[in-house]
């Protein structure tokens, strides 16, 4: 799945006032990604639109976040590419990490849309303010899966976290 195709119903979301149009939006998307076959893009969709990294924290912050590079034309990031990106900056550590970090910040920032680095810097920031809390992407969840919601907050609950 495209990264736009997130961004864009991150927007949506966003831009959304009633509870039941962000979960009809989130469990849209949600079908869309799980026709893909890939439950691990899912898991981290379910993550992004609540606002939390899979990885918690990568070492990214409001600084690293200033000075980014010119958005890109087309969009070309996925989903996948995205986490597996987020997952090797987490992993940068020792002498000059700060550097290779904020190296590997701009080289996925410039490979992004414009629509797509707003996301993105949001995410990262914390500042992903769209009105998916836990109920509401519990309820899509359930509507995307055609599990019972009841059923879906239960597992939630037990599993500690909604992505699992």
């Amino acid at each position: 799945m495209l990264l736009a195709e997130v961004a864009a119903a991150s927007a949506d979301i966003a831009g959304a006032a009633a509870r039941l149009a962000k979960i009809d939006r989130i469990a849209s998307l949600l079908s869309v990604a799980a026709a893909e076959g890939d439950a691990r893009a899912v898991a981290v969709t379910v993550s992004w639109l609540s606002g939390e990294l899979p990885q918690r924290q990568i070492g990214v912050g409001w600084a690293a976040l200033r000075s980014l590079p010119a958005p890109a034309e087309n969009p070309t990031l996925t989903v996948a590419g995205v986490d597996t990106a987020f997952t090797e900056i987490k992993a940068i550590a020792g002498k000059g990490s700060q550097a290779l970090r904020a190296d590997s910040v701009r080289a996925l920032f410039g490979t992004a849309t414009e629509t797509e680095q707003t996301f993105l810097r949001r995410l990262l920031g914390g500042e992903l303010r769209q009105g998916a809390l836990a109920g509401v992407m519990a309820d899509a969840v359930a509507r995307a899966s055609a599990i019972p919601a009841a059923e879906v907050r239960r597992a939630a609950m037990l599993a500690g976290d909604l992505p699992a």
